[in-house]
């Protein structure tokens, strides 16, 4: 498929301003013309919706290394609860929930933004038992939040499923929030979620913490009660002008409080990257953003071949935001396949997971989804299979080899997806936003320790879906907009 010959409506109109007000101002000759499109300010949710209140909000569940063993909460609160207490207890049939708990304390961080003071807490949640059903609550100042059930891993490899999700990012509550509620209805049980980056958007159309609250909003008590395995995107980033002028990137104030992951990241990048073992398998999260333009890519691949290389695990999933293949993009991110791409090889990693591109790809085979064709119908063995996907509504265009290298890909789709891991089997699939298959395979894992990959056949799978110029695939326009 060759690039789409369309440009978003809006950059059609922002174009057309910038002529005419060039125009005017040049006949003028008097000053230069203002901002021909200058940015709005960000919109602020009314009646103070997402300021901190006297209980507790955002309270989200993150993994400890070991998920069997341990687990952390982070939750907000306003500025009268200064302490961070938590009670947590092994869950019962009966209604005496807090009669054998135990209270834990952990770290409180105020916060000054759009909403006004409010303080984080993060508690940690240690020796637990594993395969064991817990409740905890946490505290704010006008009390208690109610009891939060979670269970903890397996100490050995069983069955669970994972729930991937691409980009929220914009439009988090009134569209994104649809998707990822679909996907907990469907998931049934889902053991985790994970989260490939830019969650919120930051710098664009509302203020950075109304986002938050919206995402925190978007999957309610099912990020308190499944644990979060979220990897930033540059979104989580904010820009930052040096005294010297040039400008950078610094993380954004909320991640390192709204999250309280394991801190076994990389040198130089301990607060956005981690590892955690959960039931055979270690999920590896890595920060493409730190790597691209913070100097971080040698410590992360450094660190990333030791803990491939230390992996107990009899699978290896990688979390990221920056895909080493695009979808939408005319080039690859060129540094990172250069760093990583050869860990993943020799390492035999199994799946990537990535967001960025919002639009949909699955490359089994870099050299194209006939070369993928081929050796699954051989049966030889398979490399690493990447994914790009998409949850929120910015939509992007596929680019030109979308009908080449990718086995599946889609545009102007929202969807989520569903891992199963079962032993030597593991079951990958995507769902549009109303839950039809899009795309699915199945990894089978031999005895020589590589994996073989099974497509699911096309006739039980979805159309494809693609833009015919400005004509979406829901007989509506297409908003997908062609990244030059």
């Amino acid at each position: 498929m060759s690039g789409h010959p369309r440009k978003s409506l809006a950059l059609i109109a922002t174009t057309a301003a910038s002529l005419a007000l060039w125009a005017a101002s040049a006949q003028a000759q008097v000053v230069a013309p203002p901002d021909p499109d200058p940015a709005p300010p960000p919109a602020h949710a009314p009646n103070g919706r997402y300021a901190a209140k006297g209980w507790a909000d955002r309270i989200v569940l993150s993994p400890a290394a070991n998920a069997a063993t341990g687990a952390a909460v982070a939750w907000r609160t306003d500025t009268r609860q200064t302490s961070a207490e938590a009670q947590i207890a092994e869950e019962i049939d009966g209604p005496l929930l807090g009669y054998a708990a135990v209270t834990v304390t952990g770290v409180s961080t105020p916060i000054a933004n759009e909403n006004g003071d409010a303080i984080y807490h993060q508690a940690r949640f240690e020796n637990l038992k594993p395969a064991t059903r817990y409740v905890y609550r946490v505290r704010a100042a006008d009390g208690w939040s109610e009891w939060l059930p979670f269970r903890t891993a397996a100490a050995e490899a069983e069955p669970f499923r994972i729930i991937y999700l691409g980009d929220t990012q914009n439009d988090i509550l009134s569209v994104a929030s649809r998707v990822i509620r679909s996907a907990f209805k469907e998931a049934g049980p889902a053991a985790v979620v994970l989260h490939a980056g830019d969650l919120v958007a930051q710098r664009e159309t509302k203020v950075h913490d109304d986002e938050w609250g919206e995402w925190t909003e978007a999957g309610g008590r099912a990020f308190a009660m499944t644990p979060q395995l979220p990897a930033t995107g540059n979104h989580e980033y904010v820009d930052h002008i040096l005294p010297d002028g040039e400008e950078t990137r610094r993380l954004g104030p909320h991640w390192p409080l709204q999250f309280a992951l394991p801190g076994n990241g990389a040198p130089g990048a301990e607060t956005t990257t981690y590892f955690v073992d959960y039931q055979g398998v270690r999920f590896i999260v890595l920060d493409g953003t730190a790597a691209l333009d913070l100097g971080a890519v040698d410590s992360q691949t450094r660190w990333l071949d030791r803990v491939l290389a230390e992996s107990p695990a009899r699978w290896n999933i990688a979390v990221f935001h920056q895909p080493l293949f695009t979808c939408a993009r005319p080039n690859d991110t060129e540094a990172l396949k250069a760093a990583w791409k050869p860990i993943f090889d020799a390492r035999n990693i199994d799946l990537v997971l990535q967001g960025h591109d919002h639009c949909y790809a699955r490359v089994s085979d870099p050299a194209g989804a006939g070369a993928s064709h081929a050796t699954s119908d051989a049966g030889r063995p398979q490399g690493p299979v990447y994914v790009v996907s998409v949850v929120g509504s910015k939509m992007y265009g596929l680019n030109d080899r979308a009908d080449t290298q990718p086995v599946r890909a889609a545009e102007n789709t929202e969807l989520y997806q569903l891992i199963d891991v079962d032993g030597d089997r593991l079951l990958f699939r995507a769902f549009t936003a109303t839950g039809r298959l899009y795309d699915a395979f199945t990894l089978v894992r031999g005895e020589d320790g590589r994996n073989r990959l099974i497509d699911t056949p096309q006739d039980e799978l979805a159309a494809l879906r693609r833009c015919d110029g400005e004509q979406g695939p829901d007989d509506r326009p297409c908003t997908a907009e062609i990244k030059d």
